[in-house]
């Protein structure tokens, strides 16, 4: 079946609390996606942020972020009034996200609606704290930790707790009862939330598409309780950690940062852990996007406390392996490989032999002739999801506004179009009239946004994860156009 989605997370939905939520404007969004007839809504990781404020970079690869929990869906539920949150800031100057200001008063309302649900807790949180008991014990004590050393990372606490002493992490427990309570009633709510936005989505046609990095944040709780399945020293410091090698577009690569993983340990364990993450991630998605699929295949590993990715080293990986003994344990999963930058056939034969889609981009497309293998008629098989470009990459406007004049001048012949103004929509269109079982376009391409709106530039620290949306971006004629887009080319939900 021929598909379109939109990508835009959560965190860019319209909101009056500084960062987009899963409240009316949520629905209203699945509403549009709806009118429009676009099968699928793509989002970023669902995860706390941390470093950079990046979803990629989290405290824990289950948890789910509390900047997005809806304070007027607490009030309806009687753990908030009005007054608990009015009078905070929550933006300073535009529209963008403020992730200072949502760090310091986030907290604040959720803890006032900690202390009106202990008076009275709602059924079914037993049953989540015992269902959840795998992994949310863990992660709140390293939360209520984590405020304790003032948000220092778990490997600059003390030598008893960074190697989990049981009579240090005994006394942690007993001392910071409360506030490992909070944590979890975070995560309760979080996911009261999420899975009632995900079910009023799916009554609607919409199917959700996930993110899920390959790597996990050095300073998380995955690292700090389970450093067996890292690659670490008897201190727990990493030995080589990810990122890319050299490339034109960065001279010295990306040093990513991440702990890698200790494949020897998870072929042991018949990938134990990756099955438990994957089966996780279904209960949260309908589809799921692997982030950096290559790194399955091989990885680039740089020794720890390199300044760059200059010198690093490829190393195997686990292959098709882990994805087969998950799919003998949990069924036929639905999977995107992000299988972009430096592929090899290796690559290639492991994405085919599992029926993964691939990616296509079409802002890659337009710089190196008519073999570019972004361009539409080269996609070789339906299995393929095409975007016009990913969280990473510019907006079409932005795109467009960087190109040179040779992409530019390709763009227009290989588009038929006679404006330059003309090649954004053409791109959209060329997307979706494609042979991808998939088409997919960021929100910003739809509403012909400029560079300032892009949300994420790899490498970059500082001013990325901060774009929104306004209410009125979502018209009943953008819905119509959408939907004569989809009926169009065959990709309406019908």
């Amino acid at each position: 079946m021929r598909k379109s989605g939109i990508l835009m997370h959560i965190s860019s939905l319209p909101s009056r609390f500084g960062i987009g939520r899963m409240g009316k404007a949520a629905y209203d969004f699945v509403d549009f996606l709806r009118e429009s007839e676009t099968a699928c809504w793509q989002i970023l990781p669902l995860s706390p942020t941390s470093y950079g404020d990046s979803p990629y970079q989290s405290f824990s690869v289950n948890a789910g972020n509390p900047y997005f929990i809806d304070f007027l869906t607490l009030e309806e539920q009687g753990l908030l009034t009005h007054e608990d949150y009015a009078s905070l800031l929550w933006q300073r100057s535009g529209d963008s996200v403020d992730y200072e200001l949502l760090y310091r008063n986030n907290i604040t309302v959720l803890r006032r609606a900690f202390m009106k649900f202990r008076e009275k807790p709602q059924r079914g949180y037993a049953n989540f704290k015992k269902a959840q008991k795998s992994w949310l014990p863990d992660y709140a004590l390293f939360m209520a930790l984590k405020d304790k050393h003032g948000g220092a990372p778990w490997y600059e606490w003390e030598q008893e707790l960074v190697q989990r002493k049981k009579s240090a992490l005994d006394a942690a427990k007993q001392e910071l009862a409360e506030e490992i309570e909070l944590h979890i009633f975070i995560q309760f709510i979080f996911m009261q939330q999420w899975q009632a936005l995900k079910a009023y989505a799916n009554q609607n046609h919409v199917e959700i598409i996930g993110d899920m990095p390959i790597y996990v944040a050095y300073d998380s709780a995955d690292v700090w309780v389970q450093p067996e399945l890292f690659a670490l020293d008897k201190d727990k410091k990493p030995i080589e950690v990810a990122g890319c090698p050299p490339d034109a577009f960065s001279p010295t690569g990306q040093l990513w940062g991440n702990p890698l993983y200790d494949w020897g340990y998870h072929k042991k364990t018949e990938y134990q852990w990756w099955k438990a993450r994957l089966a996780f991630a279904v209960t949260l998605y309908d589809i799921i996007r692997i982030d950096h699929f290559r790194g399955f295949e091989s990885y680039y590993a740089i020794p720890y406390g390199n300044p760059t990715a200059e010198r690093g080293k490829w190393r195997k990986g686990p292959n098709k392996a882990l994805f087969l003994a998950a799919k003998k344990e949990l069924g036929e999963l639905h999977i995107i490989a992000e299988d972009l930058g430096f592929i090899t056939d290796g690559v290639r034969r492991m994405r085919r032999a599992l029926h993964y889609p691939g990616m296509k981009v079409l802002q890659f497309a337009f710089d190196s002739g008519a073999d570019n293998e972004h361009l539409p008629h080269n996609f070789q098989s339906p299995e393929c999801v095409a975007y016009t470009g990913t969280h990473d990459n510019e907006t079409l406007c932005g795109w467009l506004e960087n190109a040179d004049k040779k992409t530019v001048k390709f763009a227009k012949k290989y588009l038929r179009v006679n404006k330059k103004s003309h090649i954004p929509d053409a791109m959209v269109a060329a997307c979706w009239q494609s042979i991808a079982e998939l088409a997919v376009a960021q929100m910003q391409d739809f509403l012909h946004e400029d560079r300032s709106c892009r949300m994420n530039t790899p490498s970059v620290l500082g001013g990325n994860w901060q774009y929104r949306t306004e209410t009125g971006d979502f018209t009943p004629e953008l819905a119509a156009s959408i939907r004569k887009l989809n009926r169009t080319y065959g990709r309406n939900v019908k």
